[in-house]
């Protein structure tokens, strides 16, 4: 006989508990949200505008831009709502929707950004043969294969989480639902599927970070047959890729490659993953990029002109 299944919602402590910092708070996450979403659309509106970034790595780059712009709006809109509600709720499936998301959206970028070191491999070690490996269906095909793991990847998280019974209580120690604090909260013993979290979300972070690595040391090597210009061109742009990477996959390690446990540095490592590094990726892909931020000056350069007209 299955446990009753009490809960019918769960309260979120958030993040800032001090009441006088709550309005600061408030004022800095909807400038970070704001800024994520308009430099992510900047981003994406240039790539499909511009007639100079039509290769397969804006096509990417946009596609990134677009996950990081969902990514962040998965759990940033409540935050920012929370700061001023004395008693933060969420219902049981909305709690259940937001955790299927978070873990849909991220395993999708992870899954992308592995796709891109697989773009700059060929690009960099086989020059001669880009055009006719990364073409447009092999591209479309690779984007909806990260769409597909990172739903496969959310639904095995989801069940595991979803079959839990629980009775009470119904405090979770975060600012959004995830799914170690909701381990925590369930009345049986949730040691198997906490070793199954592990291997489903830590093993992904683990073995995509390791493949990213392996792939970018391998396109170093190759770089020393290069030319200085071609060197520095392509040393430039995998530079952008890995810092993407590292701030990304760095606090996903740290998370979901350990026990289910809690610690006092959770929250802030999840904020810098889901709120501060979808805001970091636009910044990084334009500021290294002379091509990007060329297209953008051209667009804004072609606006200009149309308006005066």
């Amino acid at each position: 006989m299955e446990p009753t299944q009490n809960v019918t919602e769960f309260i979120l402590l958030g993040l800032c508990h001090n009441e006088m910092l709550q309005p600061v708070c408030f004022v800095f996450f909807v400038l970070l949200y704001i800024a994520t979403v308009l430099g992510n659309l900047l981003i994406i509106v240039t790539v499909k505008n511009s007639q100079y970034l039509k290769s397969p790595m804006y096509f990417f780059l946009s596609y990134l831009s677009f996950v990081d712009m969902c990514f962040s709006s998965v759990t940033a809109p409540k935050l920012i709502a929370d700061f001023f509600v004395e008693r933060k709720t969420i219902s049981f499936d909305g709690c259940i929707a937001q955790l299927f998301m978070v873990h849909f959206i991220g395993c999708t970028e992870i899954f992308l950004l592995t796709v891109m070191a697989y773009d700059r491999y060929i690009a960099i070690c086989k020059p001669l043969h880009y055009t006719s490996i990364m073409t447009g269906c092999v591209c479309g095909s690779l984007v909806m294969a990260s769409w597909v793991g990172g739903f496969v990847h959310s639904i095995v998280q989801t069940l595991l989480t979803i079959q839990l019974p629980f009775c009470g209580p119904n405090k979770i120690d975060h600012y959004f639902c995830d799914v170690h604090p909701l381990l925590k909260l369930a009345c049986t013993d949730t040691y198997l599927v906490g070793v199954m979290v592990i291997v489903n979300s830590g093993m992904i972070s683990l073995i995509c970070f390791v493949v990213l690595v392996v792939s970018y040391v391998i396109i170093l090597v190759s770089l020393r047959t290069r030319s200085s210009e071609g060197r520095r061109k392509a040393l430039s742009t995998c530079t952008s890729h890995v810092a993407v990477v590292i701030i990304f996959f760095g606090p996903l390690i740290f998370m979901y490659l350990r026990p289910s446990t809690t610690f006092s540095e959770d929250k802030m490592v999840t904020v810098f993953y889901t709120i501060i590094t979808p805001l970091l990726n636009p910044l990084i892909y334009t500021l290294r990029n002379e091509e990007v931020k060329n297209a953008m000056r051209k667009l804004w350069s072609r606006k200009i002109t149309l308006g005066v007209k």
